[in-house]
């Protein structure tokens, strides 16, 4: 069920909706977030806290870019893993594109001395949305993480590799973000 009202999961989108939202951002800073999340699948959440130096050297960007612990989503128990997630070449594109500013933030605030907040990076998402015809979708934050590894698997990428990218420690934990489409189960209905 698409996400309403805070309820049910984030829509998966395709890689037109995804071009549709993007071109609704003005700024460049934005645009990079919304690349982030889509050739990363790391959370929002994460996104918004990393800082020029998990991203640059030197004023380059890496090829890897590193999720510290720090700013992922703990588990129950209080842990977090980093992460290092190599660097897709549309990504590359983007990051080379995007000049970070003087602050240690990579989407630093107004007054840039912390990062934005994660609603004022939500609200972003859902003005774009929104002007690409697409607000009734159930698309939110979310979206760009469960459309990420629904684009693995239906790649062929076997799950622990999926798993070792998003930081899921089993299946459990990523199987709610898959989703078999319309098309798949009639293929699979078809191998009869």
């Amino acid at each position: 069920m698409p996400k309403n009202k805070r309820r049910g999961q984030a829509a998966i989108i395709s890689d037109e909706q995804f071009i549709k939202i993007r071109r609704q951002v003005k700024t460049e800073k934005y645009k990079l977030l919304f690349d982030l999340g889509w050739y990363t699948g790391e959370r929002w959440g994460a996104l918004i806290q990393l800082k020029v130096s998990d991203v640059y050297e030197n004023g380059k960007p890496k090829n890897i870019i590193i999720f510290p612990a720090i700013i992922r989503k703990h588990r129950p128990d209080g842990t977090a893993d980093t992460l290092e997630i190599a660097v897709h070449e549309n990504l590359a594109e983007s990051l080379s594109r995007f000049q970070p500013g003087n602050s240690i933030w990579l989407f630093p605030s107004r007054c840039g001395t912390k990062a934005i907040s994660w609603r004022n990076a939500y609200d972003i998402l859902k003005r774009a949305t929104e002007a690409a015809g697409l607000g009734t979708k159930g698309i939110s934050c979310h979206t760009m993480r469960r459309s990420f590894v629904n684009r693995l698997r239906k790649n062929g990428v076997d799950r622990a590799v999926i798993r070792k990218i998003t930081g899921h420690r089993d299946n459990k934990g990523l199987d709610p973000y898959i989703e078999a489409d319309i098309d798949e189960v009639k293929a699979a209905i078809a191998t009869l």
